[in-house]
């Protein structure tokens, strides 16, 4: 099939290749002009054959609102766009109303692999008509592992940034308790071979998984962690997760607390935890660890 790319990043940039290694024919676009096949969105449009399918990797939210309103300005109606970035569920239902007044179709992709994708494939969570979804199937096929799996057309559209945003939600919580039970470890005078145990972990038990696999990559490049921060960014899909949680009134705890273990990442000093020693200091008379003190010497109750 031939199809337009927009977004030649780290995960666009492998999802062409591997198009492209499929027998695809990708039309890229990219503000970067190394990287780029046509200088403009409005050449890219004009370079592919009616019915066009376009597909959009671009962050979410401002960037992604400019490209899906150019496209709907170039595009003819029966051309399809795919939004495959991280976009909030409710947009796409937006953007699709949007569209649909001219004639353009629009399906919302989930995408999950990283930059493993283009070895690996990828995981596609695709919302949208089944006209629609059935338009860019061998898409879909070729992105997909090669084993098969890792696809679902999980319902209309926004049903596919929806799984894909309880999907992030999950690896939220999976990530804290892979974290927990390192600092659990570290934290013991009883294990010698963290990393090990860890390893040890990939074969035969309930929790081996690709993140298991992934923390062993890290730790057999720095056993200690000592080369990164213990800070953890969060990409916006676990505050929707847990926002969708409290709309439907569905118990999220683990993956609420994860979220919030992120924010925690970034306070060097927790005005929140200063505030519980002062108060231990009122009601117990227990000593209050200052800023300048070394916690090891402070008597503890």
């Amino acid at each position: 099939m031939q199809i337009g790319l927009i977004g030649l990043g780290k995960m666009g940039g492998n999802m062409a290749a591997r198009l492209r290694e499929k027998g695809h024919e990708v039309v890229g676009f990219d503000f970067d002009p190394d990287v780029r096949d046509v200088a403009t969105v409005a050449e890219l449009v004009d370079r592919l054959a009616a019915p066009r399918i376009v597909w959009l990797m671009v962050p979410a939210g401002e960037a992604t609102g400019n490209s899906i309103n150019e496209l709907g300005e170039l595009l003819e109606p029966g051309d399809l766009i795919i939004e495959g970035g991280n976009s909030h569920y409710v947009d796409d239902r937006k953007r699709a109303d949007q569209l649909k007044e001219r004639g353009i179709n629009y399906v919302d992709a989930g995408v999950s692999g990283g930059v493993w994708g283009r070895q690996n494939g990828y995981g596609i969570m695709v919302g949208g008509s089944a006209e629609n979804v059935e338009q860019a199937k061998p898409i879909f096929d070729s992105l997909t592992p090669d084993g098969g799996g890792g696809y679902v057309h999980a319902g209309g559209v926004g049903a596919g940034h929806f799984v894909k945003m309880v999907h992030n939600g999950i690896e939220y919580g999976m990530m804290q308790a892979f974290a927990e039970g390192y600092e659990l470890m570290t934290a013991a005078d009883i294990v010698d071979d963290v990393p090990g145990t860890f390893d040890s972990w990939r074969e035969g038990t309930v929790v081996r998984s690709w993140l298991l696999d992934l923390l062993v990559r890290s730790l057999d490049e720095d056993p200690h962690l000592d080369g990164l921060r213990g800070y953890a960014q969060d990409s916006g899909e676990g505050r929707w997760t847990v926002q969708a949680a409290v709309d439907h009134a569905v118990p999220a705890p683990v993956i609420t607390a994860a979220l919030f273990a992120r924010f925690a990442s970034r306070q060097e000093d927790s005005p929140a935890m200063k505030v519980v020693a002062a108060l231990r200091n009122q009601f117990g008379g227990h000593a209050v660890t200052k800023a300048t003190d070394d916690p090891a010497q402070t008597p503890r109750s």
